[in-house]
């Protein structure tokens, strides 16, 4: 049983989107307090995974155009999700968190501002990244503002 399940999602050639995967692979070589697991681009299909764990919480992690400054981080209730442009995924987020729910306690979506969807991630997405790589070290996203 774990505490915690850190889901990353998005797609390595993506620009800013890639910076899930980024995140999965860095917290796979400082911790293993979390299980850690990098999504791709069809986080649905790792729902039995989470399901096999049993987590208390479960953290999605995202590039999300929140109309924010590039490599803002911010903690989004699933029903703002409708007015945001998530990455492409096989089902929204919003459904994929409320099936969550059923076996998990505590289901949170944390987005980044992307500056690009191509090409390279930015590095004010990399910054970013490392900043919530140690919230999640902390276990603490609490100080992460909510989205309005």
């Amino acid at each position: 049983m774990a505490d915690t399940v850190v889901m990353c999602i998005g797609n390595r050639d993506g620009g800013d989107d890639a910076v899930g995967p980024f995140i999965a692979d860095a917290l796979h070589q400082v911790t293993h307090d979390l299980v850690v697991l990098d999504c791709g681009v069809v986080p649905e299909n790792y729902t039995s995974v989470v399901k096999r764990h049993a987590p208390e919480q479960a953290i999605l992690i995202d590039a999300v155009d929140m109309h924010l400054p590039p490599g803002e981080i911010r903690r989004i209730p699933k029903e703002k999700i409708g007015v945001m442009h998530i990455s492409t995924h096989g089902i929204p987020l919003s459904v994929l968190m409320n099936y969550l729910e059923t076996f998990v306690n505590q289901v949170q979506l944390v987005g980044i501002q992307p500056a690009t969807m191509s090409g390279e991630m930015t590095q004010t997405v990399i910054e970013s990244a490392h900043q919530l790589i140690a919230l999640l070290m902390k276990k603490d996203l609490t100080v992460l503002t909510i989205v309005d």
